[in-house]
C-alpha cells in the first residue's frame, strides 16, 4: 500500500479504538440500566455496533501489521508505470485525456481516479513507459491508450 494508505487506516484504527469504542461501550451501560435486555432495541442495537467495530478493529490491525508499504516518491523516476505512480492516459478513439493513480486494494476509489493494483487498466499499464500504447480490455469492447506521463507524486 502507498504511504498515504497505511495513514488512513491507522487513523481509521485509532478513530475506532479510541472514539468508537468507548463510546459503543457507553451506548451499552446505557441500555443496560433500561432494564430487560430481551426487549431492549438499543442494547441490542449497541451490541451490533460493538461487534461491527470490533471485527474491523482486527482487520484493520492484521492488514498494517502484514502490509509492505511502498513511497513512490522515494523511487527515481523512470518513465515506466509501477505500483504508487499516477498515469496519464489518452484515449486514441477520441484523444480523451484520463489520469489514474495506482494503488493498493484498500485505497482504491474509482471516483477519485484511485485504481487498484489488481484492476484491468492497472494489469495492462505496469511495466509500460510513456509513448507505449496500452490495450485495456473492458466490458464495452478493448480501449486503447497511449501512456502520457508518469509521474512519481
Amino acid at each position: 500500500m502507498t504511504v498515504k494508505g497505511e495513514r488512513a487506516l491507522r487513523e481509521e484504527l485509532e478513530r475506532l479504538k479510541r472514539v468508537e469504542r468507548p463510546r459503543i461501550t457507553q451506548a451499552i451501560a446505557e441500555a443496560r440500566e433500561h432494564g430487560d435486555l430481551k426487549e431492549n432495541a438499543e442494547y441490542h442495537a449497541a451490541r451490533e455496533q460493538q461487534s461491527f467495530a470490533e471485527g474491523r478493529i482486527k482487520e484493520l490491525e492484521h492488514k498494517l501489521s502484514h502490509a509492505q508499504v511502498i513511497d513512490v516518491a522515494t523511487i527515481p523516476p523512470s518513465g515506466k508505470v509501477i505500483f504508487g505512480t499516477t498515469v496519464t492516459l489518452i484515449d486514441i478513439d477520441n484523444d480523451r485525456t484520463v489520469q489514474y493513480r495506482i494503488v493498493g486494494e484498500d485505497e482504491a476509489d474509482a471516483k477519485a481516479n484511485l485504481i487498484s493494483v489488481n484492476s484491468p487498466i492497472a494489469r495492462a499499464l505496469v511495466a509500460k513507459a510513456e509513448g507505449d500504447e496500452v490495450v485495456v480490455k473492458a466490458p464495452g469492447g478493448d480501449v486503447v491508450y497511449e501512456i502520457d506521463a508518469v509521474e512519481h507524486l
